[in-house]
């Protein structure tokens, strides 16, 4: 039965609203359940498309989302923004709701959470550049507030798996633009903040992994964000601190680099989760490029770079559940009972 035939067995009182979003909850935890049993909790898999429909739909809406913060913007900053979080959250209460489409579901969150900013970043900045400038950081620091806050609020109403990640970086954004405003901060210690933001990101992300093990209900796509959101800000500043961005570094910070992505592999097989390795690759592909080159092999470097790490990944790819298994086998046994589990 669809959600359809649900509704009007609501409406004619076969079913009551409560029954109804239990029964969809039920069936569709046995639906990934079972999808589990086919491929494994290894496959991480997510929710982003439940077809077709979802990208049209999806087009449809970033057509009108662009008008309306168009013609609003003819008119000033603040009714533009505010007119995209309105038509974020009133097409949600449709298409998020009562559709429940994945893929729309994400751009609406996305819309009235980014919204919301910006309406609070045009009032506290005048709507204008000028205003901007001179209200500084204390004008983002609200505006990250009120995003932080939209995003609970969207989370109590419609509960879409991106909504945490999403809030969790308007937290971190109101963390570091607090810290901006009341004291000078340094390129090397915005990187500091920026990675403790990640790590606590990660720990969050951990935390709803561990409420699903077999990764069969909606926390795991929970924790798919929150691990996607918390890769980079704890790479980039890793890498940036090691001296790989500055210029052509020294083959000794290439090797330790490829050394960090190394143990970053390890984690990535332990929790079972491939953002790490996704989010680090553009760094490894210029570290093992400039050991290539070091190395006298200009012409091929990228060809060289692409092959071996390819290679790597590819082989990683074909063989993780087996790697998993011996790395999850050194692990302390009190650790392994509460990752994902795994099947070879």
């Amino acid at each position: 039965m669809s959600e359809i035939d649900l509704d009007a067995a609501v409406r004619a009182g076969i079913l009551d609203a409560t029954t109804r979003e239990r029964l969809i909850a039920f069936t569709s935890e046995n639906s990934a359940a079972a999808s589990v049993d086919r491929a494994g909790p290894d496959e991480e898999s997510f929710r982003l498309l439940t077809g077709f429909n979802d990208i049209f739909v999806t087009i449809a809406i970033g057509l009108v989302l662009f008008a309306i913060s168009s013609l609003g913007g003819r008119i000033t900053p603040i009714l533009g923004s505010g007119l995209v979080a309105a038509a974020g959250w009133g097409l949600a209460e449709y298409f998020t709701r009562i559709r429940r489409m994945a893929l729309p579901s994400i751009v609406l969150l996305l819309a009235f959470v980014g919204g919301v900013f910006g309406t609070v970043l045009a009032v506290t900045t005048g709507g204008s550049s000028l205003g901007a400038e001179t209200q500084g950081s204390l004008g983002v620091v609200a505006a990250a507030a009120a995003a932080a806050i939209a995003a609970y609020l969207h989370w109590r109403r419609f509960m879409v798996p991106i909504t945490v990640a999403a809030g969790a970086a308007a937290v971190g954004g109101t963390v570091l633009a607090t810290v901006a405003a009341l004291m000078p901060v340094s390129p090397d210690l915005l990187l500091v903040l920026v990675l403790f933001a990640g790590l606590a990101t990660f720990a969050l992300a951990m935390s709803f992994d561990m409420r699903d093990r077999a990764r069969v209900t909606r926390w795991t796509d929970v924790a798919f964000w929150l691990h996607l959101l918390a890769a980079p800000a704890i790479i980039h500043p890793v890498f940036a601190l090691a001296g790989l961005l500055r210029g052509n570094p020294a083959p000794g910070a290439a090797v330790a680099v490829i050394g960090v992505y190394a143990g970053l592999t390890l984690v990535a097989l332990a929790i079972d989760r491939r953002a790490l390795l996704v989010s680090a690759l553009a760094y490894v592909v210029y570290a093992i490029q400039s050991l290539v080159v070091s190395g006298g092999a200009l012409d091929m470097s990228l060809a060289l770079t692409a092959l071996v790490l390819g290679s790597f990944l590819v082989l990683l790819s074909a063989a993780w559940r087996p790697i998993r298994a011996r790395v999850l086998a050194m692990l302390p046994v009190g650790l392994t009972a509460r990752l994902p589990v795994v099947t070879v």
